[in-house]
């Protein structure tokens, strides 16, 4: 990672010093004021705070330096971990970044996918602050950012994003996305969702598999037997899901975020490209075949 990373900051530390001169450097290279942190500092304490979400006057503490470099060294990094995108299975050195991207895999690999909704509680906005109400869940009765997660059959990470305010609907952030269209351009991509996307399974039956709706209270045993069932099913199915989602979990910051949620974006798609980085280096399970195979002939 920091071979990887390393370019890309030492390119935007000199165009912001090139801006900030007003021209090329002018003194020979290695003049002038040297940074407080390395690069190699700057990524361990960024890291250390996706993970641990300390506040930056512990890390300050930690590293021996000023608040303001820790916050300057993590303003740096964080965008840089936010655009790597999402590692791919089997597939080392793709990375997927967008929607677009995932259902491309997605047909190309005949991968089935799971997607799922999640909230992150988050600061509630200033009083009398412009879309204030946005943000407060109805389901958790909180102020949430939401996410969409997807992933494989397997649990792997492939994409968590689409970030919007948490009042949105589940089914409503992906369509804002664009998901109805990607779905119409990729017709053999096929998913499994919650009674959340009932809308989009109605909308793509053939593509999209959501729970069964509850009989009615005057439906016969089997009836409802068979919904049981069918849900079971379903759910077993998409569990994988959750789980992802649970392994998302583990860092603080997306249990409870504590900074500005301007930063939320850049916070989240740093974390979930390092998770996928960890989930793609799960072996893909394959099925067994049942196909039968003809016995030799002893005889010949």
């Amino acid at each position: 990672m920091f071979a990887e990373l390393a370019g890309p900051w030492e390119a935007a530390r000199q165009s912001t010093l090139r801006e900030s001169r007003g021209g090329e450097r002018k003194r020979a290279e290695g003049a002038g004021r040297k940074p407080k942190l390395v690069f190699f500092d700057r990524l361990l304490l960024t890291l250390v705070q996706l993970r641990h979400q300390l506040p930056h006057e512990a890390l300050a503490e930690l590293f021996a330096v000023d608040r303001s470099t820790v916050s300057a060294a993590i303003r740096q990094v964080r965008p840089l971990l936010a655009a790597r995108g999402f590692a791919v299975p089997d597939r080392p050195g793709l990375r997927l970044r967008t929607l677009e991207d995932v259902f491309a895999y997605a047909k190309a690999e005949g991968v089935e996918l799971r997607l799922d909704g999640a909230e992150t509680q988050v600061r509630r906005p200033q009083a009398a602050r412009p879309g204030r109400r946005a943000f407060v869940s109805g389901k958790r009765k909180q102020n949430t950012i939401k996410t969409t997660t997807f992933s494989d059959g397997q649990g792997r990470l492939l994409l968590s994003g689409v970030i919007r305010p948490g009042r949105m609907h589940d089914q409503t952030a992906v369509r804002t996305e664009g998901i109805a269209e990607q779905f119409r351009t990729h017709p053999p991509v096929k998913a499994k969702v919650d009674s959340g996307y009932q809308g989009l399974a109605k909308e793509f039956p053939d593509q999209v598999s959501a729970p069964p709706k509850k009989p009615k209270g005057e439906a016969c045993d089997g009836d409802k037997h068979a919904w049981r069932e069918t849900r079971r099913r379903q759910s077993s199915a998409r569990i994988c899901v959750e789980h992802t989602n649970a392994e998302l979990r583990q860092w603080a910051p997306l249990r409870r975020f504590t900074g500005r949620r301007d930063d939320y974006a850049d916070t989240h798609l740093a974390i979930g490209g390092l998770v996928s980085d960890r989930s793609a280096l799960r072996v893909t399970r394959r099925r067994a075949s049942t196909e039968l195979v003809l016995a030799q002939d002893s005889a010949g």
